[in-house]
């Protein structure tokens, strides 16, 4: 897969059935309970089925209460009423405390979970360059900053959400099956001439009822589960295409691409509007169940109990705790039917986090930790220069992008390295280490600061003393430091701004970007610095400046630069060479004679 770019996000599920879906999602989410603060997060979950198990006593009482009411209307007792309605207010007070108290465990177990959640996958992410690797890997794991940010929500809060409401509703059914089965009574069927007796019928009458129910429910429900997922990979799509414009806001307002990316925005949004209609379509024929299924639930109890309490064999009271229970016993076997479409979302969610959490496994087991057939990058003591043994560099499909060679860089050396665009991106890369295709061994001497500055330098969204000490904090970068960096670099306007918070990225000019890269490298102050094509929107006095500003204040620290402009080879004293033949990339060294002869190599375009 290209960077940037995805499937349909619809998270096809890599595990099978159901059994698999379990051990995949127990696997990456479980170790919550397992963890540095699973005491705490034990104690919150006994809290929470302590709560629940408050929470089914309330319709427990509630259904006791409605006897004695009844009863107490049948009889006209003025005294039995008044008595029910100061036992409804107790018992309101106790549901108010076990609903608040509940809410607030709930809500601190889902935001622990996320929380760890979030935390592990970030670190899975953000590790030796694997959310830079992952972008080339084959799979479904496409826009991961949707997956952490509403992915992983949904996993955690609908996990607990839906653990609880079935937590609920067994302990709903068995409080409930106990109440039916003795209200039932006995009864008397006569069969070919021979007189059976049936106890508890009416809780078989319940469990057929809602076993007929959920059967056509799960059929009518698959297709919205289908739907469900569908739709999740369109605005999933369609929301990393809006981040995207968002961060090239000035590129395209430049080349007034709005046109296009409108066009763009609106493919993908009709995407969103299928995957909406073929959800609502799913729905309403759900609807069309659920809606008679609900009706018929609250009269088909008190029509089955009738024919006692016409007979006399019942009071009112009875009656209607009958009914109660029947409904009760329906409601909590009925989960499958209330519940089909959050287990649809959750599920769509958890395999979309799945899939990217198996990513980064697949990305550490057969590329990054593999011993052998892929590049190996280490620091060593015994070496002072940086090495290449055998390095040879690949497309993650295996195609290769440069022979195996071999080279030696002496620390104090100027290296230039021309020729094809594709090859000298991933040398640098396989030196920094984020670029593990292909074969061979790298070696950088050990205890030595490195510094690689990309063509455009990333610059985030905090105080212009933190972008000037990025990746570090900002407490690092001293005023009179940051002041002298930035006025030597050509940037004296910004020397105000340092504690100012803005979006620099958009706000700087691409040559403002460069140079304040090189106020970087001035705090900084490295001993090997790789620069790739950083000075290529800096005119010549400007490159001409900064450059030789570099050499003086760093004479003793070795450079590798990519760089295409005549300007460079003045003040490099090597020139390495990629050269495209027959459709293979070799490297080569090209002597100073031969530099002077035929002048700085312009980089070629790749056909890789």
């Amino acid at each position: 897969m290209s960077e940037g770019t995805g499937g349909n996000g619809t998270g096809s599920s890599q595990g099978g059935g159901a059994p698999g879906f379990a051990r995949r999602f127990l696997a990456l989410a479980g170790g919550y309970w397992l963890g540095r603060t699973r005491v705490t997060v034990w104690a919150l979950t006994v809290a929470l089925v302590v709560l629940t198990i408050g929470q089914v006593s309330i319709p427990v009482l509630i259904n006791l209460w409605s006897e004695r009411l009844f009863d107490a209307l049948e009889q006209r007792s003025m005294d039995r009423f008044l008595t029910m309605i100061g036992v409804v207010g107790l018992i309101i007070a106790y549901n108010i405390v076990i609903v608040v108290l509940h809410l607030r465990v709930k809500r601190r177990l889902q935001m622990g979970w996320r929380d760890w959640l979030t935390r592990k996958l970030l670190e899975d992410w953000l590790r030796r360059g694997r959310h830079h690797q992952i972008a080339y890997m084959p799979g479904e794991h496409d826009n991961p900053d949707g997956r952490i940010a509403e992915d992983i929500r949904i996993t955690a809060e609908m996990a607990i959400d839906l653990g609880h409401s079935l937590t609920y509703c067994v302990l709903l059914l068995i409080s409930f099956t106990n109440i039916l089965w003795m209200l039932s009574g006995t009864l008397s069927v006569t069969l070919m001439g021979t007189e059976l007796s049936v106890p508890g019928h009416l809780l078989f009458v319940a469990l057929l009822y809602a076993a007929m129910g959920t059967t056509i429910a799960m059929l009518i429900g698959q297709p919205l589960v289908n739907a469900v997922n569908r739709r999740q990979g369109y605005e999933a799509d369609f929301r990393f295409a809006l981040a995207r414009i968002r961060e090239n806001g000035q590129t395209i307002a430049l080349l007034h691409g709005e046109s296009a990316e409108r066009g763009h925005l609106s493919g993908l949004f009709a995407g969103v509007v299928r995957g909406w209609d073929r959800q609502t379509r799913a729905l309403s024929h759900m609807m069309v169940f659920s809606a008679s299924y609900s009706v018929l639930s609250a009269a088909f109890p008190i029509l089955v109990a009738a024919p006692r309490y016409i007979a006399g064999t019942i009071t009112l009271g009875v009656l209607m705790q009958t009914a109660q229970a029947f409904q009760q016993t329906v409601g909590a076997l009925s989960w499958p039917i209330d519940n089909l479409p959050r287990v649809a979302e959750w599920r769509a969610s958890v395999e979309r986090v799945l899939n990217l959490h198996e990513a980064l496994l697949r990305l550490d087991r057969d590329v990054c930790d593999v011993a052998d057939g892929h590049i190996q990058v280490e620091r060593s003591d015994e070496h002072s220069s940086l090495t290449f043994r055998g390095v040879a560099i690949e497309e993650p499909n295996g195609v290769e992008v440069v022979h195996p060679f071999d080279l030696e860089v002496k620390p104090g050396d100027r290296v230039l390295i021309v020729g094809d665009a594709t090859a000298t991106i991933r040398l640098f890369r396989a030196v920094a280490g984020v670029w593990p295709w292909g074969r061979g061994r790298i070696t950088l001497p050990a205890h030595t600061r490195v510094f690689f500055m990309p063509e455009r330098p990333y610059l985030p969204h905090v105080s212009l003393r933190a972008v000037l000490g990025y990746p570090g904090p900002a407490s690092s970068v001293e005023d009179a430091q940051a002041v002298d960096a930035l006025v030597r670099v050509g940037l004296p306007d910004l020397v105000g701004r340092l504690d100012d918070v803005d979006h620099w990225d958009g706000m700087l000019s691409v040559p403002e970007r460069q140079r304040l890269g090189f106020a970087r490298l001035l705090i900084r102050r490295p001993d090997w610095i790789f620069l790739e094509d950083a000075t290529d929107s800096l005119d010549p006095p400007a490159e001409e400046e900064l450059l030789t500003l570099m050499e003086t204040e760093l004479p003793h620290a070795t450079l590798l630069t990519i760089g295409h402009h005549a300007g460079l080879v003045a003040h490099h004293g090597r020139k390495l060479v990629l050269e495209r033949t027959n459709g293979a990339v070799t490297l080569r060294e090209q002597m100073p004679e031969d530099a002077e002869a035929t002048g700085p190599l312009p980089i070629a375009e790749s056909a890789a």
